[in-house]
């Protein structure tokens, strides 16, 4: 799981959704907007029609925070040597028509290589 200060509680999810800067892939949007603090923070959004049931949810909740402690150590490099760097809160909203299931392989791959391309095309 990744550490709570890189993660957003839901007020400051719909600052972000009420403001947004969107970059989209086939079957997530990412939502961003700057933020005053040293860091990124990230969310994620998984609607109920998405899955079908908690379970399932939290699996991809939890996909989606293991990829972004990737990301979080990759870039903590580049980060720390650039001082002036404006740092972000993302938010990533699944989209409602893409099913999730977590028994389907190819369903799993699809949504990190989405997360990869909305992730680098950001960062």
């Amino acid at each position: 799981m990744i550490k709570k200060q890189f993660r957003q509680k839901e007020r400051e999810v719909k600052k972000v959704l009420s403001k947004w800067k969107p970059f989209f892939s086939y079957g997530i949007v990412l939502n961003y907007l700057p933020n005053k603090l040293k860091h990124n923070r990230f969310a994620i959004v998984i609607w109920a029609k998405s899955v079908k049931n908690n379970v399932q949810r939290v699996f991809f909740r939890r996909k989606f925070y293991d990829f972004s402690i990737l990301y979080i150590h990759k870039e903590k490099n580049k980060w720390n040597s650039n001082k002036d760097k404006q740092f972000y809160d993302f938010v990533f909203v699944i989209k409602k028509q893409n099913k999730l299931n977590k028994k389907d392989l190819k369903n799993v791959e699809t949504f990190k290589k989405d997360l990869n391309f909305l992730f680098k095309k950001v960062l």
